[in-house]
């Protein structure tokens, strides 16, 4: 791959991979037995954890192949390295955000139903120190979400338990939050679950330990707040 053509994408748009895109003659099969997948994806983890979260939703959805993958998904990882060849460059710059006077800025998203195999989102958070990332995650739910809000209060529960962690790190290091930290959320619904218990009848169906987010909300700890586009980065949404 080291003289392939670059590309702009990580993923070719409308992407949808599932497990029945498995080999289905012997020669696939034989094919795939030759290939290094696991060993393709395991480095592209490394990328997506460490400097790049530009690729992170794309390597956690070819991760969910790595014991039943076919060509599809194969095709789907050198798509993935076209991108990188076109981006080596690209790096995360770190300087203030003259437009904010927050420690630190949460966003979070969640595509409701996107894994076609087993109907769960994948939800996702970004967090920012500055004017770049410091922290993402980009994850397949461990639960069905029943709909969009439901998806998105979820991933908005994941990168509140980030928050509270971000605030109390900063506050070791003698940075201490002076209110509470705005989480921008794109999800009217979720934020008004997230801030009224009126709002109950919505969710009763969830365990509740997701409802932590209402306490911290309560505490004013965190702010919620209506964002229109999100996590471009994390590739999510």
């Amino acid at each position: 791959m080291a003289d392939c053509k670059p590309i702009s994408t990580p993923m070719q748009p409308n992407t949808c991979l599932t497990r029945a895109q498995s080999p289905q003659t012997p020669e696939e099969v034989q094919f795939i037995k030759s290939i290094p997948y696991l060993a393709a994806v395991g480095a592209l983890m490394y990328l997506a954890t460490t400097t790049r979260p530009d690729i992170a939703y794309t390597v956690g959805y070819l991760a969910r192949f790595n014991s039943n993958l076919g060509l599809a998904h194969w095709q789907a990882v050198k798509h993935l390295l076209w991108y990188l060849k076109g981006t080596a460059d690209y790096g995360i710059t770190y300087a203030p955000d003259h437009h904010s006077n927050e420690l630190f800025s949460t966003f979070s998203d969640a595509d409701h139903g996107g894994c076609k195999d087993t109907g769960r989102s994948t939800g996702g958070y970004l967090v920012k120190i500055g004017s770049d990332a410091v922290s993402w995650c980009s994850k397949l739910q461990s639960i069905v979400a029943l709909s969009t809000t439901e998806a998105e209060y979820i991933a908005a529960v994941s990168a509140g338990k980030k928050i509270r962690w971000m605030r109390n790190l900063l506050h070791e290091m003698g940075f201490s939050p002076t209110g509470p930290s705005t989480f921008r959320i794109d999800n009217q619904s979720a934020i008004s679950v997230a801030r009224h218990p009126e709002h109950h009848d919505r969710m009763k169906q969830l365990d509740l330990s997701w409802y932590w987010l209402r306490d911290v909300v309560h505490k004013e700890l965190i702010a919620p707040s209506f964002v229109q586009t999100l996590l471009t980065s994390v590739g999510i949404g």
